[in-house]
């Protein structure tokens, strides 16, 4: 088949962008596929290209509502009818209805949560599936920095389905990562297409500063000189938001708060005021990005620390989607990496967690018996992500206290391995920030990859690297930092993590 002739026939493109074609190819062939593409080379690509020429319905699992209502909409817009976002955006009359008729989709989009849902389970297992995609595989290995406990389930389900031919995409993952993705779904001869991790166009830039005040007064500077939209990272969703409010007062940019916190239909809107050009910088925690298809993001400031180089490059790769030059910055202050290390303490249920609530347990014979009585206490022990990692690994249901309490104990083993692996991955990163080679050879080098150097001008800041190049020459005029923000940023920079 000539496939160039299909990408003119359905999406109007001359060319195929690195990997795609590979990856089309090894899907046609009925191979089991697992992709590791660069961010922005249009992942998405490789499963709707082969959906028009297989038969039957393409699943794709996705971890995010806002990511799996960005394809839909997209989808829809080029012209394909035939695709549905299976989450909690719809309505009980809205999936029933969507149910009763699902086999008229050939896309489907869902989540793996839902998926799990033995009705929503045995209305696919009636269908002829020709292809099941699983997007951000990185969510599936427990040693991935985005792990979600869902995914795990996900090999399971593969059988459930009377395993179909799968497609497992992701833009950052180590040999190991890709082992225990593989091994997770139970996939035998797989062919692997593996492009490098390395985004030539996105300069990187690390500053080291003294203190919060510095930094955030670098942020205010960088922000009203660099050129186009952008966004600015954050570990506190109570500091993005305070300081999108405080940059917007003494900015001329357009700018909004992003985070998990907000209401969906309050994401939703600042998605797509950014995604229509209405706003110029984000203020976000990591919640956003991942549902992002822009390609003209020029610029990505870290103000804390992300965990591990792989979310780093993962969010460094929203800028410069469509080829043009970019630049990333990480703002850094000694100490920063302790709030690295309570986010990642705070991920899981700690030991102090797990035996107020065996004490609790204790009183009862089964996990039912104590819902029934005591269920109320989840939410004053666990936060949401916790609970949900800890009801993934024990599946509670049925048991009787004695099982689950031996359970536990398996458990604080899982968790200690964990926080321990995370926090050498965020040494790893520190380890990083102060070397004194090249930021990008060092990365290559981390991901097992040779980097042999085309462009050291826009490399990053061991290379040599000219920050004007990003600044808008209108924005050169910048107001001076004022003595009155000092209380403002006082009051910014001592909220708690």
């Amino acid at each position: 088949m000539n496939l160039e002739a299909a990408l003119r026939k359905y999406y109007q493109l001359s060319h195929f962008r690195s990997g795609q074609k590979e990856t089309i190819q090894s899907i046609l062939k009925q191979k089991h596929t697992l992709a590791m593409l660069p961010t922005g080379t249009g992942k998405s690509l490789c499963y709707q290209l082969p959906g028009r020429i297989l038969e039957g319905a393409v699943i794709i699992i996705s971890p995010l509502l806002s990511l799996m209502q960005d394809q839909v909409e997209q989808m829809k817009m080029k012209g394909e009818k035939r695709v549905v976002a299976l989450n909690s955006f719809l309505t009980s009359v809205e999936k029933s209805r969507v149910l009763r008729q699902i086999s008229q989709y050939k896309y489907i989009f869902i989540s793996p949560e839902m998926i799990s849902l033995p009705y929503i389970l045995d209305k696919l297992q009636r269908m002829e599936i020709s292809l099941f995609v699983i997007d951000e595989a990185h969510c599936i290995s427990q040693w991935g920095y985005d792990f979600r406990p869902d995914y795990q389930k996900l090999g399971y389900i593969r059988q459930k389905l009377n395993n179909p031919l799968t497609l497992a995409l992701t833009a950052t993952a180590t040999e190991e990562i890709r082992k225990d993705i593989i091994n997770s779904l139970h996939l035998d001869e797989v062919e692997e297409i593996i492009y490098s991790v390395d985004r030539p166009n996105i300069a990187i830039n690390i500053e080291e500063l003294v203190h919060g005040q510095e930094k955030m007064e670098k942020l205010l500077d960088y922000i009203q000189k660099l050129d186009g939209q952008g966004i600015v990272y954050f570990s506190s969703k109570k500091l993005a938001e305070q300081t999108a409010a405080f940059l917007k007062e003494r900015s001329s940019k357009r700018m909004m708060a992003y985070h998990g916190g907000m209401s969906q239909e309050d994401r939703i809107l600042v998605q797509q005021q950014f995604q229509t050009g209405q706003l110029d910088v984000i203020c976000a925690t990591s919640a956003f990005g991942m549902g992002i298809n822009k390609e003209d993001i020029r610029f990505i400031i870290h103000f804390h620390l992300p965990t591990q180089l792989e979310s780093y490059l993962q969010e460094i790769g929203r800028a410069g989607r469509d080829g043009r030059q970019s630049v990333s910055f990480i703002l850094y202050t000694p100490g920063d990496e302790w709030i690295a290390y309570q986010l990642i303490e705070s991920e899981l249920a700690d030991e102090l967690q797990i035996n107020k609530w065996k004490l609790s347990l204790k009183k009862y014979p089964t996990f039912e018996a104590w819902q029934k009585k005591e269920g109320f206490q989840l939410e004053m022990l666990f936060t949401e992500t916790q609970w949900r990692v800890l009801e993934s690994y024990l599946e509670p249901n049925n048991k009787t206290v004695p099982e689950l309490l031996s359970s536990l104990e398996m458990y604080n083993n899982f968790r200690n391995e964990r926080v321990t692996e995370k926090k050498q991955k965020v040494q790893e990163l520190i380890g990083w920030l102060h070397s004194a080679s090249c930021r990008r050879m060092y990365i290559m080098d981390y991901f097992g990859e040779k980097y042999e150097s085309k462009d050291k001008e826009n490399c990053c800041d061991r290379c040599g690297l000219d920050l004007s190049a990003f600044f808008n020459s209108r924005n050169t005029n910048q107001h001076k930092v004022q003595v009155d923000w000092q209380e403002q940023l006082a009051f910014i920079l001592n909220i708690k993590k």
